[in-house]
């Protein structure tokens, strides 16, 4: 009776509201969803404008989807650590603030960009996307750190699984709206230079996102800094000793770190991969692609889902070795290429590439001549 009364007063004590009645979780919510998905627009529309810019460049120059992920994924490793830091040392919620105004930036200098592609071609987008790249590195340790501060610890589970759950929605959702972006503002007969200038209209509406987020990271009320006092060190710039310490003791921790960026570097990969099969193998629009590209985020959410309930409350070894073979088998069935039976050969593709070319420059006696000659005729 004594624990039970002691737990109730802890209850009573914390008067933080219930998780459906905290506007600060549904302002966190919309922010993180808002800006998940404002990345996800605007690095697809920059992939799928890199596998053009490949058609019409050199062989060494081809494909800049590498490129493209290098340079969002670059400020992560760069400017985590030091984020972490001023998230300690700092109000969370202030700096939630902060990252969402510099996200309304970048987005106007992402609309720039495109508009001045003809004379900054696409050296003007990456400079965009690597601050956008820097801007959600130091979202991340706030938007992640902020939650145990934010709920009570019964909440925390709940809190964690809308947020993870409405996040890879935003992947989703952000991947195929720029397909259908794609579609609409790209015109592959066009100069690819027009079609960059065109997909402004992109950035613009992300920069209508932007603003929206700001305004619901708003409704986040106000944190103390966690640590005030907290003195800069060289080692808040990558990881501090104490934690390299803490991870190298706690070797299931450690593997899991590893397994978790191992699975995050194939799915990097495979998001350039499918939307090249996409978009030169299959030959199928932007929107389709895109929503090849989006499925890899819908796998995600489903197994993370069906992991839950396969654990049971618990890690389990077995569910991780299971999804780990799981990628490899899919990874395995998507690099299989099987030949067409009914695909022409090649001199016959030639041969028709030929009178298609005859015919596009309206060479009608040409044509007539070419057409006797191969049914036989003469004269």
């Amino acid at each position: 009776m004594r624990r039970m009364s002691t737990s109730m007063d802890s209850k009573e004590l914390d008067s933080r509201p219930s998780l459906n009645r905290d506007r600060s979780f549904w302002g966190m919510t919309i922010t993180q969803f808002l800006g998940a998905f404002n990345d996800n627009l605007y690095k697809q529309l920059m992939l799928l404008l890199a596998i053009p810019v490949a058609a019409s460049a050199s062989a060494f120059q081809q494909d800049q989807q590498d490129i493209v992920t290098i340079v969002f994924s670059l400020p992560f490793v760069l400017f985590s650590g030091f984020a972490g830091y001023l998230s300690d040392r700092y109000s969370k919620s202030r700096i939630i603030f902060l990252c969402k105004c510099a996200e309304i930036l970048a987005m106007v200098l992402g609309a720039l960009a495109f508009m001045m592609y003809p004379s900054t071609g696409y050296t003007g987008l990456l400079v965009v996307l690597f601050l956008m790249g820097t801007q959600s590195s130091f979202f991340g340790p706030g938007k992640y750190g902020i939650l145990p501060e934010l709920f009570r610890s019964s909440d925390l589970p709940r809190a964690n699984g809308i947020i993870l759950m409405t996040t890879f929605l935003a992947i989703i959702f952000g991947t195929v709206s720029a397909g259908l972006l794609g579609d609409f503002l790209i015109e592959d007969d066009r100069p690819l230079a027009d079609s960059a200038s065109r997909l402004a209209i992109g950035s613009i509406i992300c920069i209508g996102i932007a603003i929206v987020g700001t305004c619901t990271s708003l409704l986040i009320r106000r944190i103390p800094p966690a640590i005030p006092n907290l003195a800069f060190r060289p080692s808040a710039l990558t990881m501090a000793p104490e934690t390299r310490k803490a991870l190298w003791r706690d070797r299931p921790l450690l593997v899991a770190i590893l397994v978790s960026s191992v699975f995050w570097l194939v799915s990097g990969i495979a998001i350039q991969a499918v939307n090249s099969l996409g978009l030169v193998q299959l030959g199928v629009n932007k929107t389709k692609t895109s929503i090849l590209t989006a499925m890899i985020g819908m796998g995600i959410a489903v197994g993370a889902v069906l992991a839950g309930r396969l654990s049971r409350g618990h890690a389990s070894g077995g569910v991780i070795r299971i999804g780990l073979w799981g990628i490899i088998a899919t990874l395995v069935l998507l690099s299989i290429s099987i030949p067409r039976s009914n695909a022409p050969s090649s001199a016959a593709a030639v041969e028709i590439q030929s009178e298609e070319s005859q015919i596009a420059s309206n060479d009608v006696a040409a044509v007539q001549t070419r057409y006797r000659h191969l049914l036989g005729f003469s004269g």
